[in-house]
């Protein structure tokens, strides 16, 4: 009896232990190490990109380095619901935090160790809906006048012209652009997948006197750093962004992300097909496509408040 008690002692020890602010002055235990080094392995073997990568073995990583000397492989479904469940009440990781991790844990238990539907008593938290934030067509004016270098002007254009992620912005090369058949090539874009979009006759004649005019001229990439000639830091896209939205007086609290909501948002405000704006924008899912609908106010604004009614009808005074 005493030495059940001592384990469930130790049990609860390591799955709710409250880990120090510090989590690089812990060290894994050699079996623990050996676990990640492997997880990463498989990860990059499975050919993940390296933001998934990083999600994932840093998730993981989080429950390595409660345990100490107890090996991660020895943990069971009901420890690890323990775990989620400390991970959220304790730690207060949000919804979004809790779904990477719960997927990052599930990869290492169910792909790594094969162990099969290891995680289906393990309950999701509902994520929130949370609707994307746009830019209307006179912030959207604002903001590009209030830019001067060539480059910033093109790099902004281009994002919102073609509703782009940061990241397939700052990979674009110059042969990605087709002249011939007004479209942009997307090269391996999220989950490793090549999209066309179109190219505004707008945007191409941007970019001709952008190419032609700037110096250092771009050799490979279409934004190149000055320095590296290599792809342009998306940190700094990102900067450019907001020191733009601070000159052109935007107070929205709005990241670079924001001009591919707009698109989709003033596309489908224009009578574009949702089906259409779905291969545009890359989704894999119809749904994740759909949240521009709630954000749409093209029928909305007509819609008359009964507030109005009453006071047209002489119901209610101020």
């Amino acid at each position: 009896m005493e030495k059940k008690e001592t384990s469930l002692k130790k049990e609860a020890y390591l799955i709710s232990r409250r880990p120090e602010e510090n989590h690089l002055s812990w060290k894994l235990s050699k079996e623990n190490l050996l676990a990640l080094k492997r997880y990463s392995e498989h990860l990059r073997l499975r050919a993940y990109s390296p933001n998934t990568i990083r999600t994932y073995t840093n998730e993981f990583y989080q429950l390595l380095r409660l345990l100490k000397e107890h090996p991660v492989y020895d943990l069971n479904p009901e420890q690890l619901r323990r775990y989620m469940l400390y991970a959220i009440e304790t730690e207060g990781i949000k919804e979004n935090t809790a779904h990477s991790r719960i997927n990052a844990l599930k990869y290492y238990f169910e792909k790594v160790l094969g162990r099969d539907k290891f995680f289906i008593e393990i309950p999701r938290p509902k994520k929130p809906l949370t609707l994307p934030k746009v830019l209307g067509e006179e912030e959207l004016g604002r903001l590009f006048r209030s830019l001067s270098n060539s480059k910033h002007k093109a790099i902004l254009f281009t994002t919102y012209s073609a509703g782009l992620r940061v990241s397939e912005v700052v990979n674009l090369r110059i042969q990605d652009i087709d002249s011939d058949r007004m479209q942009i090539l997307i090269k391996e874009a999220k989950g490793k997948k090549d999209r066309y979009v179109s190219l505004s006759p707008i945007l191409l004649d941007i970019l001709r006197a952008y190419i032609k005019t700037y110096r250092p001229k771009p050799i490979f990439y279409l934004f190149e750093s000055e320095q590296t000639k290599t792809a342009y830091p998306v940190r700094t896209i990102q900067r450019i962004f907001q020191l733009a939205k601070e000159k052109a007086g935007i107070k929205k609290e709005t990241g670079i992300h924001s001009l591919r909501h707009s698109f989709a948002t003033h596309l489908l405000e224009k009578g574009t097909d949702i089906k259409y704006i779905k291969d545009l924008l890359g989704h894999f899912n119809i749904k994740t496509t759909e949240r521009y609908l709630h954000v749409s106010k093209k029928e909305l604004i007509n819609i008359p408040s009964p507030l109005d009614d009453l006071w047209r009808k002489g119901k209610i005074e101020w």
